[in-house]
């Protein structure tokens, strides 16, 4: 099939290395250079950085509302348009430019986490599992009649880097197996018939929809008044940004890793223990074992290292939220 890719970070990357082995990908839309890295440099995004390699041509509109942008999408005549993590919103007129409209991989089983930050708020919430969705977009958020989803399980020590990368690998098979059916059935818009050789539109419930929220780095401060497990949570959604952080002697400290000491209390925020196997800190409920720190200026490490650099005892106070 002849496709366009619309996409921007690492996740959309994975999709579109797999589609560049199976169709044509007329061009590549991508979110303009940013400035990145200690220097600021302008830097390309992984989906151009990949495109570049191939040779395909690459798109880069501030915005996709101006007509000079939808004539020269329409003018490549593609069958279908598939998008992922793009960043930018698409207006009708370019979803109805592809013969088969524009096809969404979401890293969420939809309509659980609609919205920018689904990876994070899953893990957040607890959830057992995630996915990817195929979606016929509209012009809602994330609201499009679903084509396909495909579950993974939510492993106990996943964090959203992780979960992350599980998910970009099991989007790009799940576009590959999308397409395979919309050649197939000739259109995604098909009525129903055998669920195996072509796509079946299935509507979402938008009463059992909810909203994944951006990402704040407000929001990685810790509040030692909450539930050990909640804190746990936080830790590894927000891994590896924004990461979470809290206040100790005066001093900002990155918290990687961590895992939960539930038979252990204390005044929230108090430091209970101090060790090679780390510093544990007590919650609303339960504690927390701080096993991966990282302080100003320098790298993330184990707590025996950590110690040595910046001593912390037993009795020492995690400042208030």
């Amino acid at each position: 099939m002849k496709i366009i890719f619309a996409g921007t970070p690492h996740f959309a990357a994975s999709a579109l290395a797999a589609l560049l082995g199976e169709h044509q990908v007329a061009a590549v839309l991508t979110q303009p250079d940013r400035p990145a890295g200690r220097g600021l440099h302008m830097t390309p995004s992984p989906v151009k950085q990949l495109a570049q390699q191939h040779g395909l041509q690459i798109l880069q509109p501030a915005t996709l509302k101006g007509a000079e942008t939808q004539h020269l999408i329409g003018a490549l005549d593609a069958d279908v348009m598939v998008v992922a993590a793009y960043g930018l919103i698409l207006p009708k007129a370019v979803l109805q430019l592809p013969r088969f409209g524009c096809l969404n991989i979401h890293a969420s089983l939809l309509p659980r986490w609609r919205g920018a930050a689904p990876i994070q708020r899953a893990i957040l919430a607890g959830d057992r599992e995630s996915g990817i969705t195929i979606m016929q977009m509209d012009e809602g958020l994330d609201t499009g009649d679903i084509l396909l989803s495909n579950s993974c399980r939510i492993e106990p020590g996943d964090t959203a880097q992780t979960l992350h990368d599980k998910l970009a690998g099991l989007g790009a098979t799940s576009i590959l197996e999308a397409l395979r059916l919309l050649q197939k059935s000739g259109s995604a818009g098909m009525p129903p018939g055998n669920s195996q050789n072509r796509l079946t539109p299935v509507k979402q419930d938008n009463d059992a929809a909810c909203y994944a929220a951006k990402l704040t780095k407000s929001e990685a401060q810790i509040n030692w008044r909450e539930d050990a497990r909640q804190i746990e949570r936080a830790v590894r959604a927000y891994n590896p940004f924004p990461v979470c952080h809290a206040s100790i002697n005066g001093t900002m400290i990155k918290i990687w890793q961590a895992g939960l000491c539930a038979d252990q209390q204390g005044e929230p925020g108090k430091v209970l223990v101090a060790d090679k196997h780390g510093i544990t800190v007590a919650c609303g409920a339960g504690a927390l074992r701080l096993e991966v720190l990282q302080r100003p200026g320098a790298k993330a490490q184990p707590a025996a290292q950590f110690l040595q650099a910046l001593p912390v005892k037993p009795g020492d106070q995690f400042a208030d939220n």
